[in-house]
């Protein structure tokens, strides 16, 4: 459903969030590590998420990747998928057909409009905050 770097970049936004609530800056290589990816490629993703201003990004010997407290519960899983993949997944046909819209449907379509709206609102209303107070309490796990 996303593609390879919109999990990583999830997963990364999040291992990141989990630091940020102790105040926490962690570095590209801890960040690789925690979601088993390689660095040049985790690099690649942290540099779109710190221009959609998801994460921040601070240089120097006590440099590293944050969230501000703040804006933890006012970030969506939604806005990183967005500033990753793009709102495709949501508007897109399921079969990738050019033609198709309500006025054209394909076959799928009038299933499928209804399952990525409700996709786009539960990723909408997942915010980081609450996600990785999840992962905290051991719900799930980063790697896999």
């Amino acid at each position: 459903m996303f593609s390879k770097s919109c999990k990583y970049g999830i997963k990364a936004t999040l291992y990141i969030a989990q630091k940020s609530q102790h105040d926490e800056r962690v570095s590209l290589k801890e960040i690789a590590a925690a979601i088993n990816s390689p660095i040049a490629f985790t690099a690649k993703i942290l540099q779109i998420l710190s221009k959609a201003m998801i994460i921040n990004s601070t240089k120097g010997p006590n440099g590293g990747f944050e969230i501000d407290k703040t804006r933890l519960s006012k970030t969506s899983i939604h806005q990183i998928v967005q500033a990753i993949d793009g709102n495709h997944l949501f508007e897109d046909c399921v079969l990738g057909l050019n033609s198709c819209n309500a006025n054209e449907p394909c076959p799928m379509h009038n299933e499928f409009v209804n399952i990525q709206k409700q996709l786009m609102e539960s990723l909408a209303t997942s915010n980081l905050l609450d996600v990785a107070m999840d992962l905290n309490l051991g719900l799930t796990v980063l790697k896999r």
